[in-house]
């Protein structure tokens, strides 16, 4: 028997990096990290939703992902608040709780300065910031019935390396924007922990993406040089870290941005 102040017993590494039978949803599921990060969920066992402006995109992506475990499609537009409200729904009436909310999706817009443009910057930071605060607040109420101290419900942003260095490129609403959901994620952290809900943040370097086409085609052999590890991020790269969130490891961290950019935003 555990005596009064013992040290609870250390837990099998299976059993520590679990998120079986856990129900996830991820926005920008359909493709690149996000489409990453529900695979990494589903192939280990959790329940996935994925969630894409574009229902074909959406729907494909869950039935590539319902090969490897349980994953549905609820295609919604989060920077409409007509969308984000039938999400909310939809999910409310499939399931009784929520594991672990992935707010993934973004959109970036490049642009000279003297060039930028207001509806690019208005579209980035409504989709990468006011969507991932909006959509948060209203599925509380579903997260808050997974919750327990021990294993708490789970919030996880995706923010970005260039929100907290300066970036050389002519991405300027896209770092902010990112930086803002770093901020963000600090404060929903300080207010939700009491409820045993972790917020947490991902600041992804560069990986091949759809989003990082042009910049990689323009430009990597610099991106790689500037990195210490000498090479871009991989899908395992960034699983790893959605599953240690996820899981009963990452169950103590709270209000932490985690860079994944093998050291380039520490130089």
């Amino acid at each position: 028997m555990k005596q009064k102040g013992e040290s609870p017993a250390f837990m099998k590494i299976e059993e520590l990096f679990s998120v079986k039978d856990k129900i996830a949803l991820v926005t920008g599921g359909s493709r690149g990290l996000g489409l990453v990060i529900a695979r990494a969920y589903v192939e280990n066992e959790a329940k996935v939703y994925v969630s894409s402006r574009k229902a074909d995109a959406c729907k494909k992506a869950a039935e590539e992902l319902s090969a490897f475990g349980e994953c549905i499609a609820l295609p919604a537009d989060v920077s409409l608040s007509s969308d984000r409200e039938r999400l909310v729904r939809q999910l409310v009436e499939r399931e009784k709780h929520l594991n672990i909310l992935v707010n993934n999706a973004g959109a970036a817009w490049g642009a000279p300065l003297e060039e930028y443009p207001e509806d690019g910057f208005d579209k980035v930071m409504d989709l990468n910031v006011k969507s991932v605060f909006m959509l948060t607040r209203d599925l509380l109420p579903l997260l808050q019935k997974a919750a327990s101290p021990d294993d708490p419900a789970r919030i996880i942003n995706l923010g970005s390396m260039e929100g907290i260095m300066v970036s050389g490129y002519d991405n300027y609403a896209y770092s902010i924007s990112k930086a803002a959901v770093h901020h963000m994620t600090k404060v929903l952290s300080a207010k939700v922990g009491p409820r045993a809900i972790t917020v947490n943040a991902i600041a992804p370097g560069y990986f091949e993406t759809k989003m990082t086409n042009w910049m990689l085609a323009t430009y990597r052999d610099e991106i790689v040089a500037n990195a210490p590890l000498g090479r871009l991020g991989t899908p395992p790269d960034i699983a790893g870290i959605a599953i240690y969130l996820a899981s009963r490891a990452g169950a103590y961290v709270n209000g932490a941005i985690i860079p994944v950019d093998g050291g380039t935003s520490a130089k």
